[in-house]
């Protein structure tokens, strides 16, 4: 069973679609015997991971910095509800208590996690597969983007190969398992 950290959208203003995408995962996950580590919010597809998640019965992990308490945003179902003081604490205690990254579509905050725990994998800070679950080609300009930074030398393949880009929940827990 792995604690999987979950990066995602925080927005209320998307579409359900993606809303949809996070149950799924927090369903799947459940099902799998697996645990979430997330950024402790209860809104979007943060809130739908984690309810989902722990409608399964996973146990559930929520990080969140103090500021962002006052804005009523905790999730305060999560059976560990972690508030530290900044958003680094939060992203280092996310990494300490996860096995694995999995990112669905989100914002900059997301990509910004992800291309953390990436470029730390890619530089042998650790071993945890960084996964990107993409079903409708939310990232596709992104992955062209990288391509192109491949393809001028920017970035090294074997870096690029430790990015492991899914369509399915189901790919994306293969990977997991």
């Amino acid at each position: 069973m792995a604690a999987v950290c979950v990066y995602c959208s925080s927005s209320q203003e998307i579409d359900p679609a993606y809303l949809s995408l996070a149950q799924a995962v927090g369903t799947r996950l459940a099902a799998g015997g697996h645990s979430l580590v997330s950024g402790g919010g209860r809104v979007s597809m943060m809130g739908a991971v984690a309810v989902a998640a722990r409608a399964g019965g996973a146990h559930t992990v929520g990080v969140i910095p103090a500021h962002l308490m006052p804005l009523e945003v905790a999730d305060s179902d999560a059976d560990e509800l972690v508030v530290v003081d900044t958003m680094r604490e939060r992203k280092r205690v996310m990494d300490e208590r996860c096995d694995v990254v999995l990112a669905l579509p989100g914002g900059i905050g997301t990509l910004e996690e992800l291309f953390e725990m990436w470029t730390a994998g890619s530089l042998g800070m650790h071993d945890k597969p960084v996964i990107m679950l993409d079903p409708v080609g939310f990232y596709e300009p992104l992955w062209v983007y990288l391509e192109a930074l491949r393809d001028k030398g920017f970035v090294r393949q074997a870096a690029l190969d430790l990015l492991h880009r899914v369509t399915t929940v189901e790919a994306a827990f293969d990977l997991v398992e």
